[in-house]
């Protein structure tokens, strides 16, 4: 009764540290919305500004204004370009005041400032521009999967950490972390990075991608925790290893140095 107890909270306390680690992650990534608030003619203004938007159509950025004495503005650039800033108008639909970011290939990002305008006050949503980037739509035979397995590798890589911490039996752990990783890392996410930005992969050696980077470094820690089990099965020492390096690169924000177009790199009339 005292062992069951033991697994269940011992699965309970790894739940919770996946379930913060992929909270986190999520948070802190490039992509999570902008969300934040403005005061104009004594209006609060709050807002949410995404930074990841599906092809094929213009990403509309909403605001609610419910004021139509108050208009607004933005400007935009492709990034990372040489481009000059091009201002235009937001078009008002109900309450809400829309600026339409021109849609970009998969990878394109565009960087956008938004301005309001009342009849005595003017004011920026943020001080710096946002940045949003464009990709191509994954179908959900491939997300879903992807994120169920990569959230169940991620749980058994620290439950596999705390095995080894308590002297437990890791060969089951480990070798189920593994087959997971392999499934949700490496089958399925090359397949999402294709539908998304036309590559099957953009870690090293193509590129920096630190998903994909990531995504590589856990794999490798766990097969080598894997040989060392499979030839000592109380041997700890790298199952440990292999779950704190897995905590580590999956608190690394999502999408950070991900894929994307240099337009720098485009060819000068």
């Amino acid at each position: 009764m005292k062992k069951t107890l033991k697994s269940v909270s011992l699965w309970i306390l790894a739940l919770l540290i996946t379930l913060a680690t992929v909270v986190y992650q999520r948070m802190t990534g490039p992509t999570h919305p902008v969300r934040g608030s403005v005061s104009i003619e004594n209006e609060d203004i709050r807002y949410r500004l995404i930074r990841s938007f599906p092809r094929p159509m213009d990403a509309p950025i909403r605001v609610l204004v419910e004021n139509e004495d108050i208009t607004g503005s933005f400007i935009y650039k492709r990034t990372p370009s040489f481009d000059e800033w091009t201002k235009e108008e937001m078009v008002r639909d109900g309450d809400y005041l829309i600026a339409y970011i021109p849609q970009q290939p998969p990878a394109g990002k565009v960087m956008y400032q938004i301005t309001l305008q009342g009849e005595e006050e003017r004011v920026k949503l943020t001080d710096n521009p946002i940045t949003i980037r464009f990709r191509g739509d994954v179908p959900a035979w491939a997300f879903i999967p992807h994120v169920i397995i990569i959230f169940i590798a991620m749980l058994l890589s620290t439950r596999a950490g705390m095995a080894a911490l308590l002297k437990e039996k890791t060969y089951s752990l480990t070798l189920w972390t593994l087959i997971t990783l392999v499934i949700g890392g490496l089958i399925f996410g090359p397949i999402m990075q294709k539908y998304a930005f036309g590559a099957w992969w953009t870690g090293w050696p193509f590129g920096t991608d630190l998903t994909d980077n990531k995504t590589a470094i856990a794999f490798l820690f766990w097969v080598y925790a894997m040989v060392k089990v499979y030839k000592n099965r109380f041997h700890r020492g790298w199952v440990l290893a292999a779950a704190i390096v897995t905590l580590i690169v999956f608190l690394i924000p999502h999408s950070l140095l991900g894929s994307e177009i240099d337009w720098t790199q485009e060819t000068m009339p």
